[in-house]
């Protein structure tokens, strides 16, 4: 999207490039769009290397930024120490190989990546735009290492939803009214042109769940829902597309609820697959358990294909829905909701056709990426560097 709308764009990831993975890079993106050798990786032990160059100057700015976002970490444990000093080094050398080139520093995410870039936007010689996005838990919810720092150090600060503001405004309410015209609701948005609207057809008892196995996923209860809905004498099929370190556990918990034969576990699938799960499903369900994803992007692509939605009212789930008006919203936990609102949608045609017809639209109108996109161009490229360079130490963390 920015790189339609006429933006140059160079990336920096943390973690080493695997060049199988970039078969799942959408087309919008392929090599003919997105030249591969704009997407700059360096190695940790090589990052180290560049160290020898230091300046004193700037070595003395790099270290004193360094430290404090280390100190910052200490607070949450000694993994976000370690993930800090992991790319502390990769800042230096890419602002040795990189630095200068750029109008504006953008951090896709809040963590680590706005601690990187924050790193290297205090080492460039002149006065361009900092700007970051906050996502959800890995970025804002959790850990939130020298967050305070970096939010008024920001020109622009992108949430993915109000859930997001609010919880920035609560968190941090002294210095929120400075921020608050800096932060900017940006829906991450789908090429709807790949998510054809298909409601019809679909099989009658098909409920799909999909996303990483984890506990703040809920989907223990959403195999207990199940459960419950066999005990009503509905006789339905779950599919759980994903992994992770609940995977043992949930398919245990399948058999002691005596659905193992009903619950489908097919791991991991590559996204036309999962487009096409979510195709073939009645209804999907998203049972988050708690705040952890904030928006999740596979309800977004349930509503743009046509698959009607029930998911937990938690985080920024409710806007994705429109608080009810396009698909059904039950509290997080609540086995006997989910099960009754399961019920509602398989049973009826109707419903589930109204809740479809109601989220594409939505879907339409909110989610679209090259609309979007072409606003979040506007507001980049309309920013001036207003922040001050530098940050007192003594700032609270």
């Amino acid at each position: 999207m920015l790189l339609d709308a006429g933006f140059d764009i160079d990336i920096f990831p943390f973690y080493p490039l695997n060049s199988d993975l970039w078969r799942y890079v959408p087309e919008i993106l392929s090599e003919h769009v997105l030249v591969r050798s704009k997407v700059h990786h360096i190695g940790f032990l090589k990052s180290l290397t560049y160290l020898k160059s230091a300046g004193p100057r700037k070595l003395s700015r790099f270290l004193g930024d360094a430290g404090s976002i280390a100190l910052s970490a200490a607070r949450f444990g000694l993994v976000p120490v370690g993930k800090s000093l992991y790319v502390f080094p990769k800042a230096w050398a890419w602002s040795q190989k990189h630095l200068n080139q750029y109008d504006h520093v953008l951090a896709y995410w809040g963590n680590y990546a706005a601690s990187c870039a924050y790193v290297f936007h205090r080492l460039m010689d002149r006065p361009v735009p900092f700007s970051m996005f906050l996502h959800a838990g890995i970025d804002l919810y959790w850990d939130q290492v020298f967050l305070r720092q970096k939010l008024l150090y920001a020109d622009n600060i992108f949430v993915v939803c109000d859930f997001n503001r609010q919880f920035v405004r609560r968190r941090y309410p002294d210095i929120y009214p400075a921020i608050s015209e800096n932060i900017h609701e940006y829906h991450l948005g789908l090429d709807l042109s790949a998510f054809p609207y298909r409601p019809h057809g679909r099989p009658s008892r098909r409920i799909l769940g999909v996303g990483t196995f984890a506990k703040y996923k809920g989907y223990e209860f959403l195999l207990r829902a199940t459960a419950e809905l066999h005990r009503r004498g509905i006789n339905c099929e779950l599919e759980l597309v994903g992994d992770g370190k609940e995977a043992n556990s949930l398919k245990k918990l399948a058999r002691e609820l005596s659905i193992s034969g009903k619950v489908h576990f097919p791991g991991w699938l590559k996204p036309a697959d999962v487009r096409a799960a979510m195709e073939n499903a009645t209804i999907f369900v998203h049972p988050s358990n708690g705040v952890g994803d904030a928006v999740p992007t596979v309800i977004k692509e349930c509503m743009a294909l046509g698959t009607p939605v029930i998911a937990s009212r938690t985080a920024g789930i409710p806007e994705l829905l429109d608080d009810g008006k396009c698909g059904i919203l039950v509290p997080p936990k609540d086995i006997r909701a989910f099960a009754d609102g399961m019920h509602q949608l398989l049973e009826s045609d109707v419903l589930r056709r109204a809740y479809a017809d109601a989220a594409r639209e939505y879907a339409e109108k909110k989610f679209d990426l090259w609309r979007n996109g072409h606003k979040l161009a506007q507001i980049l490229s309309s920013t001036n560097r207003r922040r001050p360079v530098a940050l007192q130490s003594s700032q609270r963390y």
